[in-house]
C-alpha cells in the first residue's frame, strides 16, 4: 500500500473535542509535516494552548474532502479564471475600495474597546459612500432603463382593482456576477446595498449610541429640553416623547430610514404624474378640472331638467336618469369631496381613475416622507388644495424657518389629537379609494388601511412601525399631558387602540419580520438575501442570521459537488429555520456579510466556538476564495487574518497555490507577516492539504515502490538489461504542480532552514512514493538546494553561500578572515587571534549545523539529479543509434562522452553513505526501504551505461564497472545488503559477468585497444587483454 495503517484519535475541528478513534491510511510524511506545523504554530502562539494544539484534527477534516472526484484542481481554476477575472474587473474597484477602507479604518480595533460605535461608524459610512458612488456611476448608464422598469410596475398597480393586492417587486437583488457589463439589475442591487449600509449605521447608533459630546455628524436623538406646558407646541411634545421612550426612538429611526429608501429607489414623482394623466384619460391641461366626466354628466342632467340649483339625490327619476356611462350605478349629484361617501353613489369610470391616481400620488409623497409643504404645492398646482388641508397635522411634519427654529404647521395646540382621530375614522370607514384610506392611515396610525395597499417588504414594515409609534405617542400624551386632550376624546375615543393596530397586540420586530416570510404578498421578497439581512439588522439578530447562512452556505456548496475550503455541517442545525439561498456565486452578498461581520466583531461580537464559529467563518472563507479566483491575491491576508488562527492557516493554505507571480508572492508574504499570521504554518498547511487531496496510486503495493528504469523485455536472461526510454516521464499532474509551486514559497521565507529542509524532504518522499518522478525532477530544478542555501544563508550567516560546496565555503571564510583582520588591526595580537578563532569557529559550527539539517534533503535531491542524468543519457543514446552519417561521428561521440561523465558525477553521491543519517529507528527503517527500492535499480542502470560506453566510446570506461563491483562488495558499504534485501543479488552478479565479458571482447566491437593509461591506484586494463599466438 502507498500508505500505512494508523489508529489515530479523531477530533472535531469545530468543537475541539475528541470524538473517537479511526483507522486511517496516511503516509508517514504527513505526520512529519504535521509535527513541523505544530512546532511553528507553538512558536508564533507563544504558548497559547489553542494555537499550539496539534493540527491532526484539521488533517482529519480535510481528509474527508479529498476523495470527491468533483473537486477542482488549480489547473481547473486557471482554466475557468477568465470569466471570474472579467467579473473582478467589473466590480474590482468596489472590492478594492472595501478592502482599503477596512484596512485604513479598522486599526482602531486595537485600541481600548468602547461601549459606543464611534470607532466603527466611519467604517460603515465608508462602505455606504462606496455604494452611493457606485449608484451614481451606474445611474448615468441605466437610469432611463430603471425608470422604464418602474413605470411598467406602476401601470400594473394602477390597473389593479381596489379590492385586490398582488405583489409587485420594485427592488430586485439578483446576483448576475457572470455578466461582463453592468445592467439595470446591478444598479438596483447597489441601491439596495446602499440602503442596507445606511440601515446598519442608524441601528448601530441606536444600539451603541455615541455620547452627545463626541457626536460628529451622526444620528442625533432629541433632548428632553425645557419643561413642557399645556400650550407648548406638539412637536416639542413629540421630541420629548422620542427622548424618553427608547422603543419609540428606534421605531422612529426605522420609519425615517424606510421613507428615505423609498425616496431614493422609487420612481420620480413627475414621471408618476405623467402616467396618472394618461390613466385618467386626460391631458396635463385638463388635470385641474377635477371630476371632469362626472361634472359633464351632471350639467347635462341639469340642462334637461332646467334645474338652476344643485341636483337633489332624492329627486324623482334621478336614479334612472343620472347614472354612469355603463349604466351600472347611480352617479353623484354634487361635486364636493364627500359626495361619494355621503350619497353612496359613484363617479364616472374616468373620474374614478383620476381620484385613484391623485390619492396614489399623495400616498407616494407621504410614504416617501415628503414635507407637508411639498404635498400642498403639488395639490395647489392641480387645484386640489383641499386634499393637502386635510393632511395637515402630523407632529413629524415640522420645518425650519430662516432663523433655524422649528415651526409647527398647526395653528391650534388641541387639534392634533382630534385630527388623528378623524383621520383614523376616515381610514376605517370613509374614502373613495384604498389609497385615500392608506394616506389617512399613515397620518393616524390606522394599520389595516396601510397594510392593505402594501406591495413590498418595506411597505409592510413601514405600516406596522408607523402605526405602533403613533399609538405609543397617543398613550404618552394621554398619560403625561392629559390636559392637552379634549374631554370628549378622553371619555370616548373614536377608535380603540386594538382597532387602530388591526385587532391584535403590538408585535415585536422579530414577529413582524417572521410574519412577512409567510404572507403571500411579501413572502418571495422576504426570503431574498438582502431583505433577510435587513430584517436581522432591524430585529438585532445579525449573529443568528450569519450563523444560519454560514450553515446554509456549507450545505449548498457540498450539495453542489463538494468543496476544499468549506466542509459540510450537520443538517439538524437548520431544522425549522428559514434561510435565503446563498452559494459561492453570491459574491456581492459574501462581501457585504464579511464586512458587516467585521464591524460587529469590532464592537465585541463573539461568534462562539465549535459549529457556531465554523459556520460564521464560512462566510469569510468563501469571500477569500472569490478574491483569490478573481485575481485579488494582495487582499487575501487582509481577510484571512480576521479568522481564528487555525482557520486562517487553512484558508490561506488553500489559496497560495493560485499565486504564481513572484512579485505577488512577495507582497502576500509581507502582508501575512504584517497582519500577524503564522506564515510557516500557512506554507506547511498548503502542502499538507495538497498531499491529502492526492488520491493514492492503486498500482502501489509498497510504501516506496521499486524504481523501474531497466527494460525486462529481453530474450536472453544473461544479456545486459537496457534502459527504458522516458522512464521518468514528461507530464506532471495538477496537484504535483501545486506542490512544487507551494515549495517555491519557502524561498521567500527568511531563515527557517530546518523547516524548509524538512518540508522539501517530505515532498521528495511523496513523489517517490506516488511514482511522481517527473514532478520530483521539476522540483529540484525549480527549487534546488543551492538556491535555498544562497537565499537563506544571507540571514543565517550574514553572507549568501552554498554550504554544500566546500570550495565556496572556504573562500567565504577567507574573505571573512580578511575582513576581521581589517577591523581589528589596531588591537593586540592576542585579541585579534582570539576573535578570529572565535568567528571562524562560529561559522564552521553554523555551517556544520546547516549541513546536518539538510543531509536527507540533499540525498534525495541527488537521487533525482542522477535519475535525470540517466534519462538524458538514454535520449542521447537513442539519438546516436539513429545516426547514420559518418561525418557526425565525432559529434555524437562527444555528446555520449559528456552524458557518460555526467551520469558518473551524479551517481557518485549515491554510492557512499546515501540516506545513512536517520534521526531515529522509525526513520532508519524508512530510509532502508527507500534504499532497497532505489539503489539496486540505479546501480544496475549505471552498470548498463558503463558497458555501453565501454563498447562504443573507450574500453577504459569498462574499468569503472570493476570499480563499481568493488564498491558494492566492500566491507564498509551496505550496497550489497540492499541487493540482498531486494532479492536482486543474482541480477548484480549477472550484470558484472556481462561487464567482464565485454572487457574481454572489447576489441571485437572496434574499440581502441592501445596501451591503456594508468588509472587510480595503478589500475589498468592490460590484464584483460587476451593475446593469441
Amino acid at each position: 500500500m502507498a500508505a500505512r495503517s494508523y489508529i489515530v484519535d479523531m477530533y472535531s475541528v469545530r468543537s475541539g473535542k475528541r470524538v473517537g478513534k479511526v483507522c486511517m491510511l496516511v503516509p508517514d510524511c504527513l505526520y512529519t509535516l504535521n509535527a513541523i506545523n505544530v512546532f511553528q504554530h507553538s512558536e508564533v502562539s507563544s504558548g497559547t494552548s489553542d494555537e499550539s494544539a496539534s493540527m491532526d484534527e484539521e488533517m482529519a477534516e480535510q481528509n474527508t474532502l479529498g476523495g470527491s472526484p468533483a473537486l477542482l484542481t488549480v489547473g481547473d481554476v486557471h482554466r475557468a479564471l477568465h470569466p471570474l477575472r472579467a467579473t473582478a474587473d467589473r466590480v474590482g474597484k468596489q472590492v478594492e475600495q472595501f478592502a482599503e477602507t477596512l484596512d485604513r479604518l479598522s486599526v482602531k480595533k486595537h485600541q481600548r474597546p468602547l461601549k459606543d460605535c464611534r470607532n466603527v461608524l466611519p467604517l460603515v459610512r465608508g462602505y455606504e459612500k462606496i455604494a452611493s458612488e457606485t449608484v451614481k456611476r451606474l445611474k448615468r448608464n441605466h437610469e432611463p432603463e430603471r425608470q422604464e422598469k418602474l413605470k411598467r410596475s406602476w401601470k400594473r398597480r394602477l390597473r389593479m382593482s381596489s379590492g385586490r393586492s398582488t405583489p409587485v417587486s420594485i427592488h430586485e437583488d439578483g446576483y448576475e456576477d457572470d455578466r461582463l457589463h453592468t445592467t439595470v439589475e446591478d444598479l438596483q442591487h447597489w441601491e439596495l446595498e446602499r440602503q442596507t449600509w445606511n440601515l446598519l449605521a442608524v441601528m448601530l447608533q441606536i444600539e451603541y449610541p455615541i455620547p452627545e459630546s463626541d457626536l460628529v455628524g451622526g444620528l442625533s436623538r432629541p433632548k428632553r429640553g425645557e419643561d413642557l406646558h399645556r400650550y407648548s407646541p406638539e412637536w416639542a411634545v413629540w421630541n420629548r416623547f422620542l427622548a424618553e421612550d427608547d422603543d419609540a426612538w428606534e421605531r422612529h429611526v426605522v420609519v425615517e430610514w424606510l421613507k428615505n429608501s423609498a425616496e431614493s429607489s422609487g420612481q420620480d414623482i413627475d414621471v408618476i404624474v405623467e402616467q396618472l394623466e394618461s390613466g385618467a384619460d386626460r391631458g396635463s391641461g385638463l388635470w385641474a378640472h377635477g371630476w371632469l366626466y362626472s361634472k359633464e354628466a351632471i350639467k347635462g342632467q341639469k340642462r334637461l331638467r332646467s334645474w338652476p340649483q344643485a341636483l337633489d339625490p332624492n329627486s324623482p327619476g334621478i336614479d334612472t336618469s343620472l347614472v354612469t356611462s355603463d349604466r351600472t350605478r347611480g352617479l353623484v349629484t354634487q361635486l364636493d369631496p364627500d359626495a361619494v361617501t355621503r350619497q353612496g353613489r359613484s363617479l364616472e369610470k374616468e373620474d374614478v381613475s383620476f381620484e385613484r391616481a391623485t390619492w396614489l400620488a399623495c400616498w407616494e409623497m407621504v410614504r416617501r416622507g415628503r414635507s407637508w409643504e411639498s404635498v400642498r404645492e403639488w395639490c395647489q398646482d392641480r387645484v386640489e388644495g383641499w386634499r393637502s388641508a386635510t393632511l395637515r397635522g402630523d407632529p413629524r411634519g415640522v420645518s425650519q424657518d430662516s432663523d433655524g427654529y422649528q415651526q409647527s404647521p398647526d395653528a391650534g395646540w388641541q387639534s392634533r389629537a382630534l385630527w388623528r382621530s378623524m383621520c383614523a375614522a376616515a381610514a376605517k370607514n370613509g374614502g373613495i379609494d384604498e389609497y385615500e384610506n392608506a394616506v389617512y392611515g399613515v397620518l393616524s396610525g390606522y394599520l389595516p388601511s396601510v397594510e392593505k395597499i402594501g406591495r413590498t417588504w418595506d411597505d409592510y414594515l413601514f405600516a406596522h412601525y408607523n402605526s405602533y409609534i403613533l399609538c405609543q405617542f397617543d398613550h404618552y400624551v394621554q398619560s403625561k399631558f392629559p390636559e392637552r386632550l379634549p374631554r370628549s376624546l378622553m371619555e370616548k375615543p373614536a377608535i380603540s387602540d386594538t382597532v387602530l393596530i388591526g385587532g391584535s397586540k403590538i408585535m415585536s420586530a422579530s414577529e413582524i419580520v417572521q410574519r412577512m416570510l409567510s404572507l403571500d404578498i411579501t413572502e418571495e421578497e422576504a426570503k431574498r438575501p438582502m431583505k433577510m439581512l435587513q430584517g436581522s439588522l432591524v430585529t438585532k439578530t445579525f449573529e443568528k442570521f450569519i450563523f444560519l447562512h454560514g450553515v446554509k452556505l456549507a450545505k449548498s456548496v457540498n450539495e453542489a459537488g463538494g468543496s476544499k475550503v468549506i466542509s459540510d455541517m450537520p443538517t439538524g442545525l437548520l431544522d425549522c429555520k428559514i434561510t435565503a439561498n446563498i452559494t459561492m456565486k453570491h459574491h456581492d452578498l459574501l462581501r457585504i456579510l464579511t464586512h458587516m461581520l467585521f464591524v460587529f466583531q469590532d464592537l465585541g461580537l463573539v461568534v462562539g466556538k465549535g459549529d457556531q464559529q465554523y459556520a460564521v467563518e464560512n462566510i469569510i472563507v468563501a469571500y477569500v476564495e472569490y478574491l483569490s479566483k478573481a485575481g485579488k491575491q494582495q487582499l487575501l491576508p487582509v481577510y484571512a487574518s480576521r479568522l481564528s488562527p487555525r482557520r486562517s492557516i487553512t484558508c490561506m493554505g488553500r489559496q497560495l497555490p493560485f499565486i504564481t507571480n513572484n512579485s505577488e508572492r512577495n507582497m502576500v508574504m509581507k502582508l501575512m507577516k504584517q497582519f500577524g499570521m503564522n506564515v510557516t504554518g500557512v506554507l506547511n498547511m498548503q502542502l499538507q492539504m495538497i498531499i491529502l487531496d492526492t488520491p493514492p496510486n492503486p498500482q502501489n503495493t509498497r510504501q516506496y515502490p521499486q524504481l523501474n528504469i531497466l527494460d525486462d523485455n529481453t530474450n536472453d536472461p544473461k544479456a545486459i538489461k537496457l534502459i527504458r526510454s522516458n522512464f521518468i516521464g514528461r507530464n506532471t499532474s495538477g496537484d504535483e504542480q501545486d506542490l512544487i509551486k507551494g515549495f517555491e514559497w519557502y524561498l521567500l521565507l527568511e531563515g527557517h532552514w530546518q523547516e524548509t529542509m524538512a518540508v522539501g524532504t517530505i515532498l521528495y518522499k511523496h513523489f517517490l512514493r506516488s511514482r511522481g518522478l517527473a514532478a520530483a525532477r521539476e522540483l529540484y530544478k525549480a527549487v534546488p538546494f543551492s538556491s535555498i542555501s544562497l537565499g537563506k544563508t544571507q540571514t543565517i550567516l550574514g553572507r549568501a553561500i552554498d554550504v554544500s560546496r566546500d570550495a565556496e565555503s572556504s573562500e567565504d571564510e577567507n574573505e571573512n578572515n580578511v575582513d576581521l583582520r581589517r577591523s581589528t588591526r589596531l588591537q593586540t595580537p592576542q585579541i585579534r587571534k582570539s576573535r578570529r578563532n572565535s568567528s571562524t569557529d562560529w561559522v564552521h559550527n553554523k555551517k556544520d549545523l546547516l549541513l546536518s539539517y539538510s543531509t536527507t534533503f540533499r540525498d534525495l535531491e541527488n537521487l533525482f539529479v542522477a535519475l535525470n542524468a540517466i534519462d538524458h543519457w538514454k535520449i542521447i543514446a537513442d539519438r546516436t543509434a539513429m545516426q547514420r552519417d559518418p561525418s557526425h561521428a565525432r559529434s555524437w561521440k562527444a555528446d555520449m562522452q559528456k552524458a557518460n561523465d555526467q551520469v558518473g558525477l551524479t551517481i557518485e553521491p549515491l554510492l557512499h553513505g546515501w540516506l545513512q543519517n536517520p534521526r531515529d529507528d522509525k526513520e532508519a527503517a524508512e530510509f532502508e526501504e527507500i534504499r532497497v527500492s532505489c539503489l539496486p535499480e540505479v546501480i544496475l542502470a549505471y552498470n548498463t551505461i558503463l558497458v555501453v560506453g565501454g563498447s562504443y566510446l573507450s574500453r577504459d570506461i569498462l574499468l569503472k564497472c570493476m570499480n563499481l563491483a568493488a564498491i558494492v562488495a566492500s566491507e564498509d558499504s551496505d550496497l550489497a545488503s540492499c541487493f540482498v534485501a531486494a532479492g536482486r543479488m543474482s541480477e548484480l552478479v549477472d550484470a558484472m559477468a556481462v561487464s567482464s565479458k565485454n572487457i574481454v571482447r572489447a576489441e571485437e566491437f572496434g574499440v581502441k585497444t592501445g596501451r591503456s593509461k594508468r588509472r587510480q591506484n595503478g589500475a589498468n586494463l592490460e590484464i584483460w587483454t587476451v593475446k593469441t599466438p
